[in-house]
């Protein structure tokens, strides 16, 4: 049976399924539950410097978007950080640590970004013997206009300065969480790395608005008439937090730094997407908060199950395997060439490629042969896109089938070569060189 243990850091825990630092990590109340459940561990929603705590709002504080099931592909939100005393928490977070050891613990932090401020209250964490900090770079609302979250998160040099400062005054292992509203994810964890951190995590939420009232004309959620850009969340921005993942794990400055993957983790095969990708571990919030903490229990068995089909005795035997197929696009091979194919005994006859492929893409779909309604790849036409692939609502119906080397492409009328040829070298490009071309590393 495969042994789905973590050691991020150093820091073990039984699954790599952490909580996300939210409001499903608020209070003791919510994380002993959560370990009840089985979550291997938690990053504790962020705390503040002592003193008054952050004011949130009394009313509405998430907007969201549907599926047309009305399945939740994303949240909106206009929650702070948290909004208890920072006493009370670190209490809190003393004794559940003590009565859970093996769980892990992250206490995620916000000061200002002067050094005072997080000299102060790093010793104060410390004394809670929680396993490690993160500091938050990545709030875009409420905080960031404060000079915190992603208004630091944004500039490389804050990053670089303020984890200096934790790695001098704490001996807990530091993991930087970046925000994704910056236009180039490896510029901020560089900077991380030059300041010492130990981690990574990623992805915050982006910065959005996910609609308006047309009765009330006001961004959702909507105080008093009023709506504000908010943080957004859920399955919807996991295309973008795996690809900032890649990139990182893939930088040659900053290959090897551990990351904590972040952004719709709703499954176990999400989270071994982010492993594949380089993460070393997960964190979770919008899943738990739609379908509440047990969702943790469908992940480790979905987990150790495949990882048992697989041959995967342990989590470092996948974690990274895909970074090396992640490639710029001009090392993509130009002469691998695909073609659509259409099952017929799976074909409900709904048309819904043809009408993608002839209003949008190539035309190259019939959608009537000697009089009968039939639906049927034209060769001459087919560029090998798969957009009927992802129309088509009958799954294996469509599939892509590969060109052998010697057969010919109906379409350009050439015979499909058996090397390896990218755009650095084809002749239609201004700047192509006969020079070695790079070749993507193959898996280990």
């Amino acid at each position: 049976m495969a042994d789905i243990r973590s050691d991020f850091l150093g820091i073990k825990s039984p699954n790599p399924f952490w909580l996300a630092s939210a409001p499903p990590t608020d209070k003791a109340y919510n994380v002993v539950r959560a370990f009840q459940a089985g979550w291997g561990g938690v990053v504790w929603k962020t705390l503040g410097e002592e003193g008054p705590p952050v004011v949130n709002v009394n009313g509405p504080r998430y907007g969201a978007i549907w599926g047309a099931d009305r399945r939740l592909l994303g949240l909106n939100n206009i929650e702070l950080i948290t909004d208890r005393q920072l006493q009370v928490n670190l209490q809190e977070m003393k004794q559940v640590k003590r009565d859970w050891p093996d769980r892990a613990i992250i206490a995620s932090i916000m000061v200002p970004c002067e050094e005072h401020a997080w000299k102060a209250i790093l010793p104060l964490v410390e004394e809670t013997e929680v396993d490690g900090i993160e500091l938050n770079f990545g709030c875009p609302h409420g905080m960031s206009e404060r000079g915190m979250g992603s208004a630091v998160g944004q500039v490389p040099e804050y990053i670089e300065m303020v984890a200096r400062w934790c790695k001098q005054y704490t001996r807990m292992p530091v993991i930087v969480k970046l925000t994704p509203n910056i236009t180039d994810i490896r510029y901020p964890a560089r900077a991380a790395k030059r300041g010492g951190a130990d981690a990574v995590s990623l992805i915050n939420t982006i910065s959005s608005i996910v609609s308006v009232d047309l009765d009330d004309f006001a961004p959702q959620p909507t105080i008093d008439g009023k709506g504000s850009h908010g943080g957004y969340c859920g399955p919807a921005v996991k295309p973008i937090a795996l690809n900032m993942v890649a990139e990182i794990a893939r930088d040659p400055e900053t290959r090897g730094l551990p990351i904590s993957g972040i952004g719709g983790v709703t499954t176990w095969r999400d989270a071994a997407e982010f492993m594949a990708l380089g993460a070393g571990n997960v964190q979770v919030c919008t899943a738990a908060m739609t379908y509440g903490f047990k969702i943790v229990q469908e992940m480790i068995t979905g987990l150790s199950n495949w990882m048992d089909s697989k041959g995967h005795q342990r989590l470092e035997d996948f974690i990274g395997r895909a970074t090396p197929n992640v490639t710029d696009w001009q090392y993509l091979n130009l002469n691998y060439v695909t073609k659509a194919h259409i099952d017929q005994d799976l074909c409900i006859k709904c048309g819904r490629c043809h009408i993608a492929c002839e209003d949008t893409s190539h035309q190259a779909i019939t959608n009537m042969l000697d009089g009968v309604r039939h639906f049927e790849v034209i060769e001459e036409e087919c560029v090998g896109c798969n957009l009927c692939v992802n129309v088509c609502p009958v799954q294996d119906c469509i599939t892509m089938e590969r060109l052998a080397p010697g057969d010919l492409d109906r379409r350009t009328g050439k015979v499909v070569e058996p090397t390896y040829a990218n755009w650095t070298t084809h002749p239609n490009n201004p700047m192509h060189r006969e020079a070695p071309v790079q070749v993507p590393e193959p898996a280990e």
